[in-house]
């Protein structure tokens, strides 16, 4: 096998060269480092390589016999001042500079847009970017999701009371528009509109409401009983109808006294915690001197109602008696600024005339702009009396009347100049009751009467 060198002329980009006689022949283009032609030159390393069949050559094409094989590498050309290297330093920077020039076409060519597409879940079908940080990756708008109430907190909205916003747990009126009140505040409504003698109206759409265009709604009450309302003590939800029951008798949060309230001690908490506080409570160890002074107070309050126990039987003891189911119907006085107030008709007791009248607040000039309202009332002598008249009486509910009034005896002498006795509290529980009082076109009540004999 014979190597030989030929140094190709400088003219030609291309050469085609066949050693040996060979029947393959590998054509190289030749790439030139400069265009002119004076100040370059081309080189190609020929390795001709003649070989049996016996001894291929291992980089050439194989051929058959004594073929040989034709091995052509072209070199690139070089310039001019590359000439001192030799020809393997010039080929190691030829291709080091064809590098270099692929490295700049790539670097300004942009780099190619990948297609990205989302599948039905929301997700990128390109897995390539799942290594990428979270900030980096593609931001997908998700929908919003809403907080969706629960039907209980909805429906608590649209049956509430229009006036107090609370679902009550009393009867419901509705008026003839169908806004919904609880018997509260419609019962103060229509004591609202009788100190002020104008018509109530419904706080939503202004219709005229009254006890006989406005109805219950007994499928509101019934909803509203199934619905969930919170335990004032613990904050547990049970059902409205059962929510009572639950904080008077279940709760273990529910305030209660300790057993040696008799004895002074001011102590009230959660009733889980009634034990642990008895069992370290100071006053059973306090010296009889010590317990007296919580004895006397406890002592005076049961004198005062034993007092009324006894002036009562002492009273049903008298000769002369007599009761009276009376009732009063609203007036206005003829002042400048009406003033609402009750008055019976003249009734016979003890062979004399009388009247019973009623104030509201004690005749305030605005009573429907205070929230706390109490009724007072007197009796009055119609008739002429020649001798004192000690009369003793009380306001009670009767067989005709709802009246909720606690027992308070009364008593007053009555005389040819003191015909009328100074108000007196009618003792109600609450506003509440005064106002339903109020709503009514009258009031139903028994009046009982003492006369004390000489």
């Amino acid at each position: 096998m014979a190597d030989s060198l030929v140094e190709t002329p400088a003219s030609s980009s291309s050469h085609l060269i066949n050693l040996g006689g060979g029947m393959n022949q590998l054509p190289v283009d030749l790439q030139a480092g400069s265009s002119s032609g004076a100040s370059s030159s081309a080189a190609s390393l020929v390795v001709a390589a003649s070989s049996s069949s016996s001894s291929p050559a291992p980089s050439s094409s194989s051929s058959s016999g004594g073929q040989t094989s034709t091995l052509l590498i072209s070199v690139a050309t070089q310039p001019q001042q590359t000439h001192g290297l030799n020809l393997s330093e010039q080929i190691m920077t030829a291709g080091q500079e064809q590098q270099q020039q692929q490295l700049n076409l790539s670097l300004q060519q942009p780099p190619p847009q990948v297609e990205v597409k989302e599948s039905k879940t929301g997700r990128s079908a390109d897995r390539s970017g799942d290594d990428e940080p979270e900030a980096k990756r593609k931001k997908i708008d998700k929908p919003s999701t809403k907080m969706i109430e629960k039907l209980e907190a909805r429906l608590g909205g649209i049956l509430c009371c229009a006036v107090c916003l609370d679902l009550p747990r009393t009867a419901m009126y509705q008026c003839s528009m169908g806004h919904l009140m609880c018997a509260g505040c419609f019962t103060h409504l229509l004591a609202d509109g009788r100190l002020r003698d104008q018509n109530a109206t419904c706080p939503n759409c202004r219709t005229e409401i009254n006890k006989n265009n406005s109805s219950r709604n007994l499928a509101v009450e019934k909803a509203v009983s199934e619905l969930p309302s919170e335990c004032q003590y613990c904050g547990n939800e049970f059902p409205n109808k059962s929510v009572e029951y639950h904080e008077s008798n279940e709760c273990e949060e529910r305030p209660t006294d300790c057993k040696f309230a008799r004895i002074g001690c001011q102590w009230r908490g959660p009733i889980h915690e009634v034990p642990t506080h008895e069992t370290n409570c100071a006053h059973p160890k306090k010296s009889g001197a010590e317990v007296m002074v919580a004895l006397h107070a406890h002592d005076a309050r049961a004198a005062e109602e034993k007092k009324l126990f006894l002036t009562l039987i002492d009273l049903l003891s008298y000769e002369k008696i007599i009761f009276n189911d009376l009732q009063m119907k609203p007036y206005r006085t003829d002042e400048y600024v009406h003033r609402l107030y009750y008055e019976t008709s003249r009734f016979s007791a003890f062979n004399h005339q009388w009247v019973v009248k009623a104030i509201i607040n004690k005749s305030q000039r605005d009573p429907h702009q205070s929230c706390e309202r109490d009724i007072n009332y007197q009796l009055i002598l119609k008739s002429k009396t020649s001798s004192p008249l000690a009369m003793h009486f009380f306001v009670l509910r009767g067989p005709f009347s709802d009246i909720k009034s606690e027992t308070q005896i009364y008593k007053h002498d009555f005389t040819e100049t003191e015909t009328e006795s100074p108000f007196k509290l009618l003792p109600l529980p609450d506003t509440a009751e005064c106002n339903r009082l109020l709503a009514a076109k009258a009031i139903n009540f028994r009046l009982i009467m003492f006369l004390a004999s000489k």
